[in-house]
């Protein structure tokens, strides 16, 4: 199960992604529903890169192009760099009465293994059926999916713009023993300031996690984007440094020291021990990495 309770970071700094995307169209084809078709980032190819970046470990987010098929992601578990490196997200339907059978059994069959259900709210309309996202986040199965995911241990991955935080909120209500992590900054700049009022009230919900990642959601200006220093400062305020953590680190060496400087800039104004939570501590207590 996901921790319990907040602790202090493990004594050794850990660098954990947690967000990584991999696609191999070729070995594992994408899904006919999949909502969009992006260049291969192969597992072979990201491996030659984790000695070089000094990754101790990564999360893979299992994308949008495989939709509910996740061979992909149980291939990434069976040829890993090295034991235990990996644990993942699946990518079901929430609305889908199925969806609680097939977490029990992917948990089941990867145990420790798999982490949080993912689900996607980036767009003002529902979506009920097809692709799978923007489920509708009032629908009763959306609660009862909550519900297992938490009795499972599995943390709700909230891919979302910031107009959705009060159905987020509402669903915390009903599950009180959810965990959630907030993909990508909940988008802010696709949202308006009110609404971002709403992401920040999350954190008084209880176990509720910030992923500082897709900064090109939030930021109007490039690399090292300097304007998200502000939203920084909030944040900290908000969620504390136990529950920010950090996500998208980049698949090579190259845009790693590119996500590194900004992540750097960005967090400036705070002290080691914090900028080393969010790099890999508070990570390595949610995700169960020893």
């Amino acid at each position: 199960m996901l921790l319990s309770a907040f602790a202090p970071p493990p004594a050794q700094a850990k660098l954990i992604d947690t967000h990584i995307h991999l696609f191999d169209p070729k070995q594992f084809p994408y899904h006919p529903n999949g909502t969009y078709q992006p260049k291969p980032e192969t597992l072979e190819n990201y491996v030659k890169e984790i000695p070089k970046i000094g990754l101790d470990h990564a999360i893979v987010v299992h994308p949008e192009p495989y939709q509910d098929d996740h061979r992909y992601l149980e291939y990434c578990f069976q040829n890993e760099p090295r034991k235990g490196f990996f644990k993942g997200t699946v990518l079901l339907d929430a609305t889908d009465p199925a969806t609680t059978g097939r977490m029990k059994e992917m948990t089941r069959k990867w145990p420790d293994r798999i982490v949080a259900l993912r689900v996607h709210s980036v767009r003002k309309r529902i979506n009920a059926s097809g692709g799978i996202n923007n489920r509708d986040l009032t629908h009763p199965q959306m609660t009862k999916s909550w519900a297992v995911a938490a009795k499972l241990g599995l943390a709700i991955q909230m891919h979302m713009i910031p107009m959705w935080a009060p159905q987020v909120g509402a669903l915390l209500g009903k599950v009180p023993g959810a965990t959630v992590v907030i993909d990508h900054l909940a988008r802010m700049g696709q949202g308006t300031p009110a609404e971002y009022e709403e992401v920040l009230k999350l954190a008084r919900k209880g176990r509720v996690y910030m992923k500082f990642s897709g900064l090109g959601y939030s930021s109007k200006e490039k690399p090292p984007h300097a304007d998200l220093i502000p939203l920084a400062k909030r944040l900290l305020d908000s969620y504390g440094p136990e529950r920010i953590i950090w996500g998208g680190l980049g698949m090579t060496r190259k845009k790693y020291e590119e996500q590194r400087a900004s992540f750097e800039a960005i967090w400036s104004f705070t002290d080691e021990a914090t900028r080393a939570r969010i790099r890999g501590g508070n990570a390595a207590q949610l995700y169960r990495f020893a």
